[in-house]
């Protein structure tokens, strides 16, 4: 089954320059952090919403229906390697969590920068991926949570780092030690 394949994902030569290029810094506070802060799931202009829209893009043989909602077709989560035939079996993962935004940056942004960045299909800011896999997740950054299948390190490095680059986001120093570690994996 193919892979889902979110855009724009860097060379590693690229996510290596554009790692160091990071600044880093202490994690910020999550004082004022709600999830409702980043409107997200809006609607892209065709009757369908964002989360439809990756659920398509990610998607094999993916039919919908007049709602956008995919009627059927199979979902191949790169995190962990398990097939899904059931939409409803897939969460699409903020690449990097909106709450890890917040501590490292997205504080100070607009409502208008933060719903951009939630709902973001023109980097590699969302994917879909086993729902109870994104669930374990949770906001945390690669220096706490990585995917359990290690093949797929340098791809989730090298799209965490490029959100990072594209957001002007910070790093702590354990979450960039993480990603130099995972992009040595590629």
């Amino acid at each position: 089954m193919p892979m889902p394949t979110p855009p724009n994902i860097p060379s590693t030569s690229a996510a290596y320059s554009q790692l160091a290029g990071l600044t880093v810094a202490a994690q910020g506070s999550g004082d004022g952090y709600d999830r409702d802060l980043f409107p997200h799931w809006i609607s892209q202009g065709n009757s369908c919403n964002t989360r439809e829209v990756v659920l398509e893009r990610d998607g094999t043989n993916v039919v919908v229906g007049s709602d956008c909602y995919p009627d059927s077709g199979t979902w191949y989560s790169p995190y962990d390697g398990d097939n899904w035939s059931q939409a409803s079996d897939v969460d699409i993962d903020h690449v990097v969590p909106l709450a890890n935004a917040w501590r490292s940056g997205a504080s100070s942004w607009t409502t208008s920068e933060r719903e951009d960045f939630a709902n973001d299909l023109d980097n590699p800011q969302l994917i879909a991926v086993t729902d109870n896999v994104n669930q374990s997740k949770g906001d945390d950054g690669p220096e706490d949570w990585k995917p359990p299948l290690t093949s797929y390190y340098c791809t989730y490095a090298k799209m965490w780092v490029k959100v990072k680059s594209v957001y002007d986001l910070t790093v702590t120093s354990a979450e960039k030690s993480a990603l130099t570690d995972m992009l040595d994996t590629c």
